[in-house]
Formats: structure tokens, C-alpha cells, sequence
């Protein structure tokens, strides 16, 4: 093998990865915003919201769960979240950073 197809799996991988990554982080808003939606009752935008707010640790406060099962979603919701959100951001950086490599190569 030579370490242009090195470099060319790594790259199709990482873009793979990508994009798994950012469906895995739109999934998980999206599980957020139905769960609280239906469990707390609140509005679309506002379950969207705190579902954001929960796993970007921002935790404003002006929302909070109620129930014992919310409260209890919540927990394993924001620490899987918070592992999510972190290694897309990572991987879009990455992603960037080496599609700008390519562009200057």
C-alpha cells in the first residue's frame, strides 16, 4: 500500500465518521424535544430548546423538569449528550480543518 490510499481511507473514514456523528447529535435533539414535548408537556420550541440548552451544558434554568421521569431521562440524557455533542465538535473541526488542507494542497 502506498500512503496515498492510506491517506485516502483515513479521509473516506473520517468523513463517514462525520456524518455519523452529526446524525447521532440531530437524533439525539431530536429524541430530547419528543420526550420532553410529551412527558413535560411544553411547546416544540421549547422542548427544541432545553433539549440544546441540557446537552451544551449552558443550563439556563428558566426550564426544568418535573417529573420523576423526566428528571430521570434527563440525567442519561445529558451525560450521553454532552459525550455526543462533544466528539461532533470535534469531528467538525477536524473535518474542516482537513478539507482546508486539501483545498491548499
Amino acid at each position: 500500500m502506498t500512503d496515498e490510499h492510506d491517506t485516502s481511507t483515513e479521509t473516506v473514514w473520517d468523513e463517514h465518521a462525520y456524518k455519523v456523528l452529526a446524525g447521532a447529535a440531530v437524533g439525539l435533539l431530536a429524541l430530547g424535544t419528543i420526550v420532553y414535548h410529551y412527558v413535560e408537556d411544553w411547546s416544540w420550541v421549547d422542548a427544541l430548546y432545553f433539549s440544546t440548552v441540557a446537552v451544551t451544558t449552558v443550563g439556563f434554568g428558566d426550564l426544568t423538569p418535573t417529573t420523576d421521569g423526566s428528571k430521570l431521562f434527563t440525567v442519561v440524557y445529558v451525560l450521553t449528550g454532552i459525550g455526543i455533542i462533544t466528539t461532533y465538535l470535534r469531528a467538525r473541526l477536524e473535518y474542516r480543518h482537513a478539507k482546508r488542507s486539501r483545498r491548499r494542497s
